[in-house]
């Protein structure tokens, strides 16, 4: 067993505020408000003194693990004979707070009100965020949820940020954190034998048991879990876990006929050389011995 520590890149809060930026500034010219600008800037006194065109502000003042929804069970991966366990990413909310900025009050809440129909209709981002989330780096939906409000982060949020008050959504986008941190288990052991000496008998006869063990998958390659897996004349019995991986113990040698059953009703039938051969079985197809493990 090894432990293996690989960090992959992340740069998702800057891929997350370019991707708003480009969706907005979309989806406001589609009604008229050109010519906005999307900053993420800390909105203090000096920062709105300097503006001199209609501006959209999203100020990231927030970033913490989800108390909604945290994976703890570490995945199984199963590649090329070889297991591996995956620690489960970090769900992180990014919390920003919406501002708009400009000359005339009016103006100013006619903005906000269709920035807040921009957001409000995107609950689920991915497929509008661009190729910078089409890496494959997010394997959860990236939501999004705006106006509900967190008293106890606003608490003093102007005074802290040294702005003037004004009208703020709350704009909540969860991402997730993978950790790059897997433990390589090694090849699969899919077949032994344990010989075991009669010392009563003379010359110490030897008897040869053996595990053998296999995987189910159905006609598309995808593993059987809670498949039967039978040795009738020997009353051997398995069943097949969540990743279609099973094992029959203490068979003796020789051939054996193998009966597997889904709870589909699909089954397969084999017979197994043992000692020596593993079982790949293929629901609804013919099954076959593997090689020698």
């Amino acid at each position: 067993m090894a432990l293996v520590v690989d960090v992959p890149l992340n740069t998702m809060l800057a891929d997350l505020d370019e991707t708003l930026r480009v969706m907005l500034k979309r989806e406001l010219g589609r009604h008229g408000f050109d010519g906005v600008e999307v900053a993420f800037d800390a909105p203090a006194r000096d920062w709105s003194s300097q503006l001199s065109s209609p501006t959209v502000n999203l100020f990231l003042y927030d970033i913490r693990e989800s108390g909604e929804y945290r994976p703890t069970e570490w995945q199984a991966d199963h590649r090329n004979g070889h297991h591996r366990e995956v620690r489960p990413p970090m769900i992180m909310e990014c919390s920003y707070a919406v501002t708009a900025w400009t000359q005339a009050v009016e103006d100013e809440h006619r903005l906000l009100s269709q920035v807040l129909g921009v957001l409000y209709a995107y609950p689920i981002l991915d497929g509008h965020l661009g190729s910078r989330f089409d890496t494959g780096s997010q394997q959860f939906e990236i939501r999004a949820s705006v106006g509900e409000q967190r008293p106890e982060q606003r608490a003093d949020f102007w005074r802290s940020v040294g702005g003037v008050y004004k009208p703020a959504l709350d704009y909540v986008v969860t991402l997730s954190v993978e950790s790059g941190m897997t433990v390589e288990r090694g090849p699969d052991v899919r077949a032994t034998t344990i010989r075991t000496g009669l010392s009563e008998r003379r010359g110490f006869d030897v008897q040869e048991l053996s595990n053998v063990g296999g995987i189910v998958t159905d006609a598309d390659g995808e593993p059987v879990g809670d498949a039967w897996i039978a040795v009738p004349e020997l009353g051997r019995l398995a069943l097949s876990s969540g990743d279609g991986h099973f094992r029959l113990p203490r068979v003796p040698s020789g051939t054996h006929e193998v009966r597997v059953r889904g709870r589909d009703g699909g089954e397969a039938t084999v017979n197994v050389k043992v000692p020596g051969e593993a079982l790949d079985v293929v629901l609804g197809a013919a099954a076959k011995a593997g090689k020698k493990r």
